[in-house]
């Protein structure tokens, strides 16, 4: 007997099923489409305001900077009042104290005013100036050093030349780090100078940025950083004492304790026996 002959699917219903999900692709594909689109107009929105919004920043910027001038002049007139505060404050500092060896802290004694000046737009650089007294060191009673941001967004900088005296050259001659735990345990230091004639990549000099951001906003807190250590310390130490003696009165009274129980028992005992 035959086999029947197999009946075959409609291709029909294949073709339709197939023509149905092209089509919802399409539209799908399209509703994205236009969602992108949009997405993309109201990004190019909030890149315009946040453009609008670093003008506005700038311009609050530029006032207030001006405003502070005037401040800024006053404590420098006070800091003058008080011996070697710029060297204290750059050693108290952790990330300064750790490109400080022990000549560039005998030199940075003679250190009498530093003063950052941001340019007058503010976004193009500023400069850093060190004011010093006559010293065995230099002949420069202010050396500066300059960081520039040009129109293309390139950083630079530059420095004043440094007129060293006969012998005293601190760039030359590398030097053990100056004492104390926070300095780097090498036996050969470069000197803190040759920050100056280091313009290699001006866009990531960190101890411009440091001075800048950090000990010129407020000096102060550097200068008396040692001092604060040493109060908590104090602290401390004086807690440890009350601890202490507390902890010898407590037992004192324990033993006075133990001793009035043991005279009571003794006496109990002497009436029984009685």
């Amino acid at each position: 007997m035959a086999t029947p002959a197999k009946v075959g699917k409609p291709e029909g219903k294949n073709n339709h099923d197939n023509a149905d999900e092209q089509a919802g692709e399409r539209t799908m594909n399209k509703e994205q489409q236009e969602a992108i689109e949009q997405i993309d107009e109201v990004q190019n929105e909030i890149d315009r305001l946040n453009e609008q919004a670093s003008e506005e920043i700038l311009k609050v910027e530029q006032k207030y900077n001006k405003l502070r001038q005037p401040y800024y002049s006053k404590r420098s007139d006070l800091i003058a009042k008080i011996p070697n505060f710029w060297v204290t404050a750059f050693v108290n500092h952790p990330q300064i104290s750790a490109l400080l060896n022990e000549e560039d802290e005998e030199a940075l004694q003679f250190l009498s005013k530093v003063e950052v000046q941001e340019f007058e737009d503010i976004k193009s650089g500023y400069k850093i100036n060190f004011y010093f007294d006559n010293n065995q060191y230099f002949e420069n009673d202010v050396i500066s050093k300059e960081f520039h941001l040009n129109e293309t967004g390139e950083p630079s900088s530059k420095s004043t030349p440094i007129k060293w005296k006969n012998g005293k050259d601190l760039t030359k001659k590398s030097s053990t780090p100056s004492k104390g735990g926070r300095k780097r345990n090498h036996e050969e230091q470069e000197s803190f100078f040759c920050w100056f004639t280091d313009h290699g990549d001006a866009g990531a000099d960190e101890l411009g940025e440091v001075i800048k951001d950090d000990i010129w906003p407020n000096p102060l807190q550097y200068y008396l950083a040692s001092e604060i250590e040493e109060d908590g310390g104090d602290e401390l130490d004086e807690e440890g004492m009350m601890d202490e003696e507390d902890e010898e009165d407590f037992e004192g009274e324990e033993e006075e304790g133990e001793g009035e129980e043991d005279g009571e028992e003794d006496g109990d005992d002497g009436e029984e026996e009685g």
